[in-house]
């Protein structure tokens, strides 16, 4: 960790490798990468397909990929992973296995966190909302606890990211759990009877498109941190104005110029961290119904690393956590990892804008 720089903890989506799950829904051999590919442009200016440069079309059951990734991301200023975990209810998991390896290998070396995916998997993205994949289930005080002890072996892993001593777990959908004050008491608890010093639980506060949190109670509730999770989205009168014009006359998805006014669009508090995002287009999943930032490139980028970083200079080393939404998310249209337009120069535009 640089002693002057935000640490910059990427998010990590593990579906770059086929699961029975995906072939029984999408048909065989289907990972993130099928919808990247099968993108294409949808009004003038649109750049799709956006495609892979360094890393190509890579697989995540290889540790090889796993480890070009990490290396490329500690190059440029990443401190650590925060890979997406899903944890349904009653034990069942899905996408688990490069983390798994990960953990159970001691490979790469690059610091990580859990970050609970805790939603139902839905058809959302594919024009289907009615459709749903997995449920996701909170059963009760047993279920937390075999959760518990399903992560407690990551928590104890030397590579694991903390603050103050204590592993961080990111929870995606606080509002969705039945009782978050109890949840977090008790995985508190239990953290603290396993020997560690606790954990410091974040929450994340959605807001996409700055229309009002989705959760708001992260003290109440005893959280350590919220993560208040907004697009650079121009979403001013004229620019909705001319979003709902072009929708009814050419149809097709929302669209919104990618703004550098991240100081002013976004929440800040003792107990609130920042989020950057490259880039927002998820029309390779859901085509004409997605949500396209239009004009994103480095130097903006840049600029709202650069305000994001600054809103943390004022606190302790260890709690300066500037998230990055994402490391891989290519079919959402936001990633670090090299792409055939841009090169390294998003990955070097998070390393200016942390350093200033």
């Amino acid at each position: 960790m640089n002693n002057d720089a935000a640490r910059a903890i990427a998010f990590y989506l593990p579906q770059f490798h086929p699961i029975p799950e995906n072939d029984a829904w999408w048909g065989a051999g289907f990972t993130e990468w099928t919808n990247v590919a099968r993108a294409r442009r949808l009004f003038p200016g649109h750049r799709q397909p956006d495609l892979p440069a360094d890393l190509g079309f890579y697989d995540l059951r290889l540790p090889e990929s796993r480890a070009a990734q990490a290396e490329l991301a500690q190059e440029y200023g990443v401190e650590a992973f925060a890979y997406w975990h899903y944890w349904f209810g009653d034990g069942r998991r899905i996408l688990e296995r490069p983390f798994q390896e990960v953990l159970a290998s001691g490979k790469p070396g690059i610091s990580f966190c859990l970050a609970w995916a805790n939603q139902t998997w839905s058809g959302i993205w594919h024009g289907d909302a009615d459709r749903v994949l997995v449920q996701q289930h909170y059963p009760g005080v047993d279920d937390y606890r075999a959760h518990f002890d399903a992560v407690l072996p990551a928590f104890r892993d030397e590579r694991y990211l903390r603050v103050g001593g204590r592993p961080v777990f990111y929870v995606f959908r606080p509002e969705e759990l039945p009782d978050a004050a109890a949840f977090v008491d008790l995985w508190q608890r239990w953290a603290r009877e396993a020997g560690l010093e606790g954990l410091y639980l974040v929450a994340e506060m959605s807001d996409l498109l700055g229309r009002g949190a989705r959760y708001d109670r992260v003290e109440e509730d005893g959280f350590d941190a919220g993560v208040y999770m907004r697009m650079p989205a121009d979403t001013s009168p004229s620019a909705m104005y001319r979003m709902r014009a072009y929708r009814k006359l050419r149809g097709g998805p929302e669209i919104y110029p990618y703004t550098t006014d991240w100081t002013s669009q976004n929440l800040t508090g003792p107990h609130i961290q920042p989020c950057v995002y490259p880039n927002w287009d998820n029309t390779p999943r859901s085509s004409r119904g997605g949500v396209v930032l239009q004009g994103a490139s480095p130097e903006s980028f840049e600029s709202n690393v650069r305000q994001a970083a600054e809103s943390l200079a004022s606190r302790p080393v260890d709690e300066r956590l500037l998230w990055v939404k994402s490391w891989n998310e290519w079919a959402e249209g936001n990633h670090l990892e090299p792409d055939l337009r841009f090169g390294h120069r998003w990955l070097e535009a998070l390393r200016d804008g942390l350093h200033g």
